[in-house]
């Protein structure tokens, strides 16, 4: 895949800038540029390519029908990673990480339903009719709740994928997320182990526009994703429509297993397959009759 952003954007957006040299990971050699000042600069051409990647991948996921969990719990990455999900309809994580969110899915699927009846017993007025303390104790459990349910409410199943950024600071969602097998796409810094994400982008992952231009290129990413998937259905809705048309038709004409590209369709019909149009009856042709020469007499 392609994408719009440029290494020079990278470089605006201070991609480039790793941690202290005190504190790299040598495991994060290979994308490291030079130490400078005591500072470790990242290589951004490596960059680049691994954010093609990267994209290129979450794009497919979609397209297959796949979804991202979205995970930026540390400040600096919250508002953007919520704002990113939710345009996209994707489930998040950014408050705070409840252990066990994938790993003991099924637990926590029991306690979002547990939620969703709480939320359904205030709206149609069932949680009026308790008792005071038991109505204070639901609403203070509804906060917490809120509060670690918040973007995965709608996610009915385990996600295809991950998107994290920083992964010392994930280092629990990205652990779980590896042993159950869901591959994971990250923005790296190099006080992090880049080789504990299947595709990881190496970047500043503490200044809000080196995450926000990640983030934009991994939201692109997603959303043609999806137009993809959309596209996919449409045909494939499509070629429903016109396979029951075919059938409907070749059954009022008396021939069966026939394609519509081989009968002759009276007026109207052709319109009324496509989706245009009003019914027309359609009429079985008569099989054309040879008349049979009599033999001459023999004399």
């Amino acid at each position: 895949m392609s994408i719009s952003i440029t290494v020079k954007d990278l470089l605006d957006a201070g991609v480039h800038f790793g941690h202290q040299t005190k504190r790299w990971n040598p495991r994060s050699k290979p994308y490291v540029f030079d130490h400078r000042q005591g500072i470790t600069i990242i290589d951004l051409g490596k960059t680049h390519v691994a954010l093609e990647k990267a994209c290129g991948f979450l794009e497919d996921t979609v397209a297959n029908g796949g979804n991202v969990l979205f995970v930026g719990t540390k400040r600096q990455a919250q508002e953007i990673m919520r704002e990113a999900a939710i345009s996209v309809n994707m489930p998040y994580c950014v408050d705070r990480w409840l252990g066990g969110t994938l790993t003991n899915f099924s637990t926590v699927k029991r306690s979002i339903a547990k939620f969703k009846k709480y939320q359904a017993m205030e709206t149609n007025g069932e949680m009026a009719k308790l008792h005071s303390k038991e109505i204070a104790s639901i609403k203070r459990e509804m906060v917490r709740m809120q509060k670690n349910f918040a973007g995965i409410v709608e996610m009915g199943d385990m996600p295809t994928a991950m998107f994290v950024v920083d992964v010392s600071h994930e280092d629990i969602a990205v652990a779980e997320a590896e042993r159950c097998g869901i591959p994971a796409v990250g923005l790296v810094d190099t006080n992090s182990d880049p080789t504990k994400l299947l595709y990881p982008v190496p970047g500043n992952d503490d200044a809000v526009k080196s995450i926000r231009i990640i983030v934009e290129a991994v939201l692109a990413a997603v959303q043609n994703g999806l137009n993809q998937r959309e596209t996919r259905r449409s045909t494939n809705r499509q070629q429903a429509d016109l396979k029951a048309a075919s059938a409907a038709v070749a059954a009022a004409a008396g021939i069966e297993g026939a394609d519509l590209s081989k009968i002759d369709l009276p007026a109207g019909v052709a319109d009324i397959v496509a989706g245009e149009g009003e019914a027309v009856p359609v009429v079985a042709k008569k099989p054309a009759v040879r008349k049979k020469i009599a033999a001459p007499k023999s004399e």
